[in-house]
């Protein structure tokens, strides 16, 4: 139990009636969650306004309120406390009621369009094998320590974040790493966390849906940036133009990586293959397991976030190179002569440069097999765009449904297909059925051939009108190689 002037501690309180010193046992934004004892946040979402709701949690026992607008007659024997920013204070109520755990730790951020599970996995990894307890909220799995957390958002919400925060705070994390999307960062979710250092990678075009203006997806990035402390740092990729964007009226120390000129960390591309690729870091050779231009950058920015933590530059190098890919990016699927890649791919950008990467790998005489769909219920302005880079980089393309989610995946396809003309169509073939589509690209491959796996990547299921069916990448084409 928490005294409600604890509580509110931080808030921007802008007018306050009952006492102070009550107590409270668990806080919510749920009004389903609330009893006796509760303390209700009313937030405006998308879809519902907790306001509306306010009601229901009287209804239930909650014993103080914080809203942004009061109700006609307000309950009197009830804390109300009005704020100019609901969103904003449940982050701030979420981590004062849990001991504000981001204070016992090191916790990092990792932000961009692509590479960010990329980097906070593998920074967890880093840590974890440095011998130091470490927490992780990714959009695969969330740990503490080792173990296991089932995710549901990239970024949980207030509550459950600091929950889980104070979980780890418990278990002696010292480090924590967290994947920090759009989403969240303009919904106010990681309000009251206190960040070690930030970490950008990059932005490209995703989320529209949502966000609606590329100019708002930027704004909602940088708002992480610009909420860091002065003795944080702040990492951003150079080679992204929207990177310096970030570090404009950003108060922490200012860092840059880049894997093609200058920055304060540099990396350059030795050489690769399917099995792995040599990287110069800072002046130093390793060899890496991971394969393609953006891992070269992801994993510099690893190396990077470790040493501005205070790790040495040799042990950074030494867990480096014995690292391996984070599952469904850039997974290898070796069978019957041919190679499979499943790969998390679900926009322009991120398809662009796995098929970029195959290409510079593969012999001209291999053919690359691209499988890929695009998501329902989200951003229909990359379909279009995605189907056209499939097929402009892909020796055959096969379009098929992805997770269709409401929509009707035919005409998702559709949309796909109205990106690209007469001449790239011929390479074209379309099976709605994923598993038929995987099957498909196994037949069609000849030893030698590359089987790329495009969007779900690390997902267990698919779905289809709101219901999720067991489905799993890795699993279809693992069986589909197994039985050529």
């Amino acid at each position: 139990m928490m005294t409600i002037e604890k509580i509110i501690k931080g808030i921007s309180v802008v007018s306050f009636s009952g006492n102070k010193e009550s107590g409270i046992e668990n806080i919510t934004f749920d009004s389903r969650n609330v009893n006796s004892g509760s303390l209700f946040i009313a937030v405006k979402g998308l879809k519902t306004d907790g306001h509306d709701f306010i009601g229901s949690a009287l209804g239930s026992g909650a014993k103080a309120i914080i809203c942004e607008k009061i109700p006609e007659s307000p309950d009197k024997n009830v804390c109300w406390i009005i704020t100019d920013d609901s969103a904003k204070a449940l982050g701030q109520a979420a981590s004062n009621f849990y001991g504000n755990p981001s204070l016992s730790m090191k916790l990092v951020g990792v932000t961009g369009t692509n590479g960010k599970t990329t980097i906070a996995t593998l920074l967890f990894r880093m840590f974890t094998n440095l011998g130091y307890k470490c927490g992780l909220f990714s959009t695969v799995c969330n740990y503490i320590i080792d173990k296991e957390l089932p995710a549901t958002h990239t970024t949980p919400d207030p509550v459950q974040l600091n929950r889980v925060m104070a979980e780890m705070a418990e278990a002696g994390c010292e480090y924590a790493f967290m994947e920090v999307s759009s989403h969240s960062a303009d919904q106010q979710r990681i309000a009251g966390l206190d960040f070690a250092g930030g970490i950008f990678t990059n932005l490209t075009h995703d989320h529209l849906d949502y966000h609606k203006t590329f100019d708002k997806y930027l704004t909602a990035k940088k708002r992480f940036f610009d909420a860091l402390p002065q003795e944080a740092f702040a990492l951003v990729n150079d080679d992204d133009k929207n990177g310096k964007v970030m570090l404009q009226n950003c108060r922490a120390h200012h860092y840059s990586f880049s894997v093609r000129g200058m920055a304060d960390f540099r990396c350059s591309l030795i050489e690769q293959s399917f099995e792995g690729m040599g990287l110069r870091i800072m002046g130093k050779e390793v060899w890496t397991r991971f394969i393609g231009d953006f891992n070269a950058s992801n994993l510099l920015a690893v190396y990077a976030a470790s040493e501005l933590l205070g790790a040495g530059r040799e042990e950074i190098l030494t867990v480096l190179s014995s690292l391996t890919s984070v599952p469904g990016r850039l997974e290898v699927i070796r069978d019957a002569g041919i190679t499979g890649i499943v790969d998390y791919a679900h926009t322009p950008d991120a398809l662009l440069n796995v098929i970029g990467t195959l290409n510079k790998i593969r012999e001209s005489s291999v053919q690359l097999i691209t499988v890929v769909g695009a998501g329902g219920d989200r951003d229909k302005t990359k379909r279009p765009e995605m189907a056209a880079i499939s097929a402009e980089g892909s020796t055959k393309v096969i379009f098929t449904s992805d997770n269709p989610r409401t929509e009707d995946p035919e005409l998702i396809l559709n949309d796909m297909e109205a990106g690209i003309g007469p001449d790239l169509k011929r390479k074209t073939i379309r099976i709605t059925d994923r598993r038929e589509a995987i099957k498909t690209a196994v037949m069609m491959a000849q030893q030698g051939d590359v089987i790329l796996v495009a969007g779900k990547g690390h997902e267990t299921y698919q779905e289809i009108m709101g219901v999720k069916h067991h489905f799993d990448d890795r699993e279809e084409i693992k069986k589909a190689l197994s039985q050529k």
